[in-house]
């Protein structure tokens, strides 16, 4: 399935007038964030996936671009520390599921808890098998109470994040983030599209594949998504004093 998906941008999409429409985006979203702020009926649970190098971070900064500040707040997923362990593989992504009128964007996710231990076999397939199921009852209760989870995957050629290794080794300012790890885990590749593939398949709420090896088309796919959902909630500004 990802093989047959395109990395690349859209060959009728002009760069420099695709960054202005990213622009005017940014302004409609930070817009609709604030009038969701004050309605406070609605939240957003923001999901970003994706191989290392294929623009997480870039992105979440792009996108803060069009977000109210005082509602947003990301938070990014590392292996558990020792009291994370000690509790349900959920709880530290329940605790810090957003308030209503706030938006909250996870760098990897709880989806992390099927991806790693698939690929190095770490547990036994029926306990994987029951976390897809744990996931989606728990995403479908955070729908049910208007908490919407919206999920990207950035999706980049082997090609690119090669390119994007090389210049992390090399660059002073992208240094801090290399590590050989990432290089090794690379060599899991085909391993790792298969468990995605898995994870889109057996997710009950869909999944937006985000082509992602031209940062500008990237951006602008992000934007318009969230516009558009943004606006399907029909939102206004409370008319009476709290």
């Amino acid at each position: 399935m990802l093989n047959k998906i395109s990395t690349k941008a859209i060959k009728s999409f002009n760069k420099e007038e695709t960054k202005q429409e990213t622009a005017k985006l940014h302004l409609k979203l930070e817009e609709l964030h604030k009038i969701m702020r004050a309605e406070s009926k609605h939240a957003i649970l923001l999901v970003l996936q994706g191989m290392d190098a294929s623009g997480k971070d870039s992105s979440i900064d792009k996108l803060y671009n069009g977000l109210y500040p005082m509602a947003v707040n990301v938070h990014s997923f590392k292996a558990p520390n020792e009291f994370e362990a000690s509790k349900d593989y959920l709880w530290r992504i329940h605790n810090l599921v957003p308030s209503k009128g706030n938006i909250e964007i996870f760098n990897r996710s709880h989806y992390e808890d099927i991806l790693v231990p698939t690929v190095h076999n770490l547990l036994p397939i029926k306990d994987i098998d029951k976390r897809y199921k744990h996931i989606n009852n728990f995403e479908n209760m955070l729908e049910d109470n208007n908490i919407h989870v919206v999920k990207f995957y950035l999706h980049i050629s082997k090609e690119e994040q090669s390119s994007r290794f090389k210049e992390r080794a090399t660059s002073l300012e992208k240094k801090w983030k290399y590590s050989s790890n990432d290089l090794a885990e690379a060599k899991l590749w085909d391993k790792y599209m298969k468990v995605y593939e898995n994870i889109f398949d057996k997710s009950a709420i869909k999944w937006n594949v985000i082509p992602a090896d031209n940062k500008w088309y990237r951006d602008y796919l992000i934007a318009n998504h969230l516009v558009k959902m943004l606006e399907g909630l029909n939102m206004k500004y409370p008319n009476k004093l709290k």
